[in-house]
């Protein structure tokens, strides 16, 4: 039987949101260990470099903003990256350093701005394409902006043809339907949903788009935050232990089959080696894009606003 046999990863690991260059050193080694396991292709968790501020509500109740809140939010906006900075440069180095593709979850400050992204990276450390969330969860929306049609990347690496989603953006039929227009070989989750029921849901859109979906979480303990209790009161609580996000990351092929993971509780690189031809063989009684379609009956279009 011919193949066409690669290995890619997901890295389960947590961040601190107030220290991003400890982050960038983080993102380095783990690339280092993806690469010992031979992968070409590794996925990093939603907002890994800056950091997901879990439990904190910013000081924000209807209609009112304390300070505390606000030197919160400045303290979280110092450590986002821009595209044009020395943080940037260095999550590029570790990428051609270590030689393997990935797609990682990065804070992106643009203006005032922050932005729940991905950025995607060729194995030789270059920009293949950003991606901002368009629709930030519940109160997300007070600490990030939205994307919008020019923020849907489909990008063609060494490893193959990429896409990123950004967590509940999976809930977001259109969203999937536009990316299943694309092909894309690999379908890549960054994400903090660490809820049982995310792996189902992962499963189902690796049935709906015969790709391999590469879905990756944190594992992130109230220790991972630099922060003292009187900056930083976790809802869930601030001993040094208490588990803040809990993991849940997985691999599973085009025919919904779990290739690794769920795993949940610990820090983890998990890796599988798959056969990219099995995407032509789902493809045979399922592609969402061709024969099992009806363009007839359904219309669909992407608005991409005109860049001044």
């Amino acid at each position: 039987m011919f193949t066409n046999t690669r290995t890619v990863s997901v890295v389960q690991v947590g961040s601190d949101p107030f220290d991003s260059d400890a982050a960038i050193a983080k993102f380095g080694d783990w690339l280092a260990k993806a690469k010992a396991q031979g992968s070409e292709l590794a996925v990093f968790p939603e907002a890994f470099i800056g950091g997901y501020p879990k439990g904190v509500d910013f000081g924000v109740r209807v209609g009112s903003r304390d300070d505390a809140g606000r030197e919160l939010f400045r303290l979280y906006a110092d450590n986002a990256v821009t595209l044009d900075d020395a943080r940037f440069e260095k999550m590029r180095d570790a990428v051609a350093d270590n030689g393997v593709a990935c797609v990682t979850g990065v804070i992106e400050k643009r203006g005032g701005t922050l932005y729940c992204s991905t950025f995607s990276f060729e194995k030789d450390g270059s920009l293949l394409g950003v991606h901002r969330k368009l629709m930030p969860t519940a109160m997300e929306r007070l600490i990030w902006g939205m994307g919008d049609g020019n923020d849907l990347p489909i990008m063609d690496s060494e490893a193959g043809r990429l896409v990123s989603a950004i967590c509940w953006e999976n809930y977001m039929p259109l969203m999937r339907s536009h990316y299943y227009v694309h092909n894309p070989d690999f379908y890549c989750v960054s994400t903090v949903d660490d809820r049982p029921v995310w792996a189902p849901s992962m499963q189902m859109i690796a049935l709906e788009s015969r790709s391999f979906v590469l879905s990756a979480c944190q594992y992130m303990t109230r220790a991972d935050i630099s922060l003292g209790a009187d900056q930083y009161d976790a809802i869930q609580g601030n001993t040094p232990e208490t588990v803040l996000i809990s993991g849940g990351s997985c691999i599973i092929s085009p025919m919904g089959e779990m290739l690794a993971g769920p795993v949940f509780g610990e820090e983890t690189l998990l890796s599988a080696t798959i056969d990219l031809n099995d995407r032509t063989r789902g493809q045979f009684d399922m592609d969402n894009a061709g024969h099992y379609t009806r363009p007839d009956v359904f219309d669909f279009a992407v608005r991409k606003p005109t860049k001044s």
